[in-house]
């Protein structure tokens, strides 16, 4: 078997985003691992302004989903960039889910590309950027068969 996770990556904001996803998908957090929290290593040195920084979370939606994430260190010459290369696909199984998922995480300063709604593929489908800037699609397939 082989499952699927999003991994996020974000320039500071991954506590307050992964906060935000608790309430979205109504679970806790499995743990913060911060970068302070590393061992010494003088080959990579953390400055303090980053040791908060999150090196890893995660979120387990369901027995088969896990959203993970981490903030990038600038000074290790990683940097993230929003953009539309990749969506987090968010498939479910009524529309009531569909409808409370997109009005939970279209909250704040969200891009809205298409409008949750009937498409010929699915009964409700919708896609935005969300106010961290990561890219999401709502789904829900319905009648739409194929």
């Amino acid at each position: 078997m082989i499952r699927q996770h999003a991994y996020l990556n974000f320039n500071g904001q991954c506590e307050e985003a992964f906060l935000f996803y608790e309430k979205v998908f109504k679970v806790e957090n499995i743990g913060i691992h911060r970068f302070k929290d590393l061992p010494k290593d003088p080959n990579f040195q953390i400055e303090e302004a980053d040791g908060n920084k999150v090196m890893h979370t995660a979120l387990v939606i369901n027995e088969n989903t896990m959203l993970m994430g981490s903030d990038c260190i600038e000074s290790f010459g990683h940097k993230a960039v929003g953009g539309n290369n990749a969506y987090i696909m968010l498939d479910t199984d009524t529309a009531e889910r569909a409808k409370e998922l997109y009005n939970d995480l279209t909250v704040g300063n969200s891009t809205i590309e298409m409008e949750l709604g009937e498409q010929p593929w699915a009964e409700l489908y919708g896609s935005f950027k969300d106010q961290f800037d990561i890219c999401w699609m709502i789904h829900f397939e319905g009648n739409k068969k194929m």
